[in-house]
């Protein structure tokens, strides 16, 4: 019985056991719902007779498509994403928004131009992320409806009425949170992996040869025997492979080893499963090629797997949603976009995270992609091209930091560039020949949102610069305020400022129309750092800028650049002797600066650039609300500033 004991498993390992189940469970809910979705329209849109580019049905063009869907997933998100670039993190989170920072950082400190064009062309990358967020829902959701039309063809004409009901309701929990829904996305996804795995193992049962195809020999015998209908076979392949993003980007919420665990052990094995069981169901009659995913299955099964189908491309739409507030959040710390109005969904979950205006945005420009497009087929090559685009860019920023900032070896960077990064490029050359087909559509949408990004990153810079001038020095001001004698009124005002090398424009304004200085005074700067998120301990720094006595002290509040600032929770961590005694916090004023901008006569914008900034503005959120100040207790005063 004493050696059953030592050998059995101690209580903590079983709860870290649990924990570390626990973790896996939450990321095949969240993570894998793109990819483990995209077995419903890969295979039907490679062979769909409709595309410009049909692949005809024979044996060993069956045997190749399947074998470059495997060695394709096998390359792109095994290999790049979940072997490498997840090895890459900053402070833990991963994504093309961490890569960028992480390239930002280096720049700050060796100041190479190549840092700053790859930033930019990462920024590109994130751009075309918001197309992909557009356009996942509307092809994830169509995919699973249009499996009414195989139920029953009379069902057709109500696909798209159903799909936008479905994609509307969608929008409209957003506020709620996905926490609200969460603890059954992994369960169903679990349900959804083991469904199509066994659907494939069937498939296969009856045509054993299809195995065949997990030989490389298939992918590079069509590939380089076939490539004129390889390579333009390649747009449709590459839908295998959309979501390996969210791999990276969500690596932050559930780790590097709960993603791999949950991708290796079921996601990957269960999709493969699929394309192997639709490839043996078209091998034994070409007319499946109208619906392999949903033909797999018995006749029996076939609603409950339209019903399942739906539920999982919710879960892959809600995962690429949430994925889109978190870059725009990111964007706005950096520097990208606006201060955009942020309401946290959890108390417990940092990330979870709901953008009223992004959300709004995405859902009228998905439910105008699902009533232009109307089939998945069609939107299939717009979302092959955001999908590549956005892997070419990662795998570039990737093998760019892998070299200068972790020293990997001149050869390895260079097999890398010839495997990962040719592949990437070759989904990418084939992605362009369907321009004329929809791929134009998130390169329109990555351009726009980009030059909107660029722009407000470039007209920021010269209102700041502007700004500065207008300010003066806060440290020669603070030598003139002690120079005057002000009266000084009881209470504490704090004056939110840009920075400490300049003075608070409203409390200049408040000195010289009032004559009058509170007891105690703060001068509080918010700094986004290029990390997460910054610890408590940490929070804070004071400067009693050279006068002890007089009661005037500079703060410097730090936040990650997925934190929402809260000014009173972060001032309340001051240390009386840092402030000469405790601040009055609860009856404290606050000061904002609100600056107006109006088109002035430099050139440092061209004109369009200058309305485009300015009308970007508008969507700013409201500061007071943005930082938490209390309403009652906030005083705006407003200036303008020529851009």
């Amino acid at each position: 019985m004493a050696d059953q004991q030592v050998a059995g498993p101690s209580r903590k390992e079983l709860a870290r056991g649990t924990v570390r189940l626990a973790v896996v469970v939450g990321a095949l809910g969240v993570v894998f719902g793109d990819i483990g979705t995209s077995p419903i329209y890969t295979i039907q849109t490679v062979f769909n007779p409709a595309d410009p580019h049909p692949v005809p049905v024979s044996v060993n063009n069956v045997y190749g498509v399947v074998s470059l869907i495997f060695w394709s997933v096998m390359i792109v998100v095994t290999v790049t994403y979940v072997l490498l670039a997840m090895r890459v993190d900053n402070d833990g989170e991963g994504g093309i928004m961490a890569l960028i920072t992480l390239l930002r950082r280096w720049k700050a400190k060796q100041g190479r131009k190549a840092a700053a064009t790859l930033a930019a062309l990462g920024i590109f990358g994130a751009a075309l992320f918001f197309g992909d967020s557009m356009i996942t829902p509307a092809i994830s959701v169509l995919s699973a409806v249009e499996g009414l039309k195989v139920v029953e063809p009379g069902l057709e004409r109500f696909v798209v009425p159903i799909t936008a009901v479905i994609i509307v309701g969608l929008f409209l929990v957003q506020r709620r949170g996905s926490g609200v829904v969460g603890r059954f996305f992994g369960p169903v996804m679990i349900l959804w992996f083991s469904v199509i795995g066994l659907a494939g193992v069937g498939g296969i049962a009856h045509h054993p040869d299809i195995l065949k195809a997990l030989s490389p020999t298939y992918a590079l015998g069509f590939l380089v025997g076939h490539f004129d209908l390889a390579f333009f076979a390649l747009a449709a392949v590459v839908l295998a492979v959309t979501g390996a993003e969210a791999l990276y980007a969500d690596m932050g919420h559930f780790g590097r080893s709960a993603i791999a665990r949950g991708w290796l052990f079921l996601v990957f094995p269960a999709c493969v499963l699929s394309y192997l069981g639709q490839g043996a169901l078209i091998l034994e009659d070409d007319a499946n090629i109208s619906g392999p995913f949903f033909l797999l299955v018995p006749e029996w099964a076939r609603w409950p797997m339209v019903v399942l189908a739906t539920a999982a491309t919710v879960i892959a739409s809600q995962a690429v949603i949430t994925g889109a507030y978190s870059v725009a959040s990111q964007a706005a710390q950096l520097g990208y976009l606006p201060r955009l109005r942020i309401a946290h969904t959890s108390e417990s979950t940092i990330g979870q995270i709901y953008v009223p205006w992004i959300n709004w945005v995405l859902m009228v420009s998905v439910l105008t992609l699902v009533f232009a497009f109307q089939t998945s087929a069609a939107l299939a090559f717009a979302f092959g091209m955001a999908v590549t685009g956005t892997i070419t860019i990662t795998t570039t920023l990737f093998l760019f930091i892998a070299r200068v900032r972790f020293g990997a070896p001149a050869w390895a960077i260079g097999l890398g560039c010839v495997v990962l990064l040719g592949v990437d490029l070759l989904f990418l050359a084939a992605n362009l020949t369907k321009l004329s087909h929809g791929a134009w559509l998130p390169l329109l949408i990555g351009l726009t949102a980009f030059t909107v990004m660029t722009t407000w990153q470039r007209g920021r810079a010269i209102v700041t610069k502007a700004r500065r001038e207008a300010e003066g020095s806060l440290q020669a001001f603070v030598e003139e305020l002690h120079a005057q004698q002000l009266t000084r009124v009881p209470g504490c005002a704090v004056f939110l400022n840009r920075g400490k090398e300049t003075a608070p424009l409203a409390m200049r304004a408040n000195v010289e129309h009032n004559h009058v200085l509170h007891e105690r005074v703060v001068i509080l700067s918010i700094e986004t750092l290029p990390v997460p998120r910054v610890a408590r301990e940490n929070r804070i720094e004071v400067d009693e800028l050279g006068h002890v006595d007089d009661g005037i002290f500079h703060v410097s509040a730090h936040f990650g650049y997925v934190e929402t600032p809260d000014v009173p929770a972060a001032l309340a961590l001051l240390d009386p002797a840092q402030t000469e005694g405790v601040l009055n916090l609860g009856e404290a004023r606050y000061f904002l600066s609100k600056i107006e901008l109006q088109r002035g006569p430099g050139h440092a914008m061209a004109g369009w650039r200058k309305r485009l900034f300015i009308a970007t503005s508008y969507i700013t959120a409201d500061a007071a609300e943005h930082f938490g100040l209390p309403r009652e207790r906030t005083v705006i005063m407003g200036a303008h500033i020529d851009v």
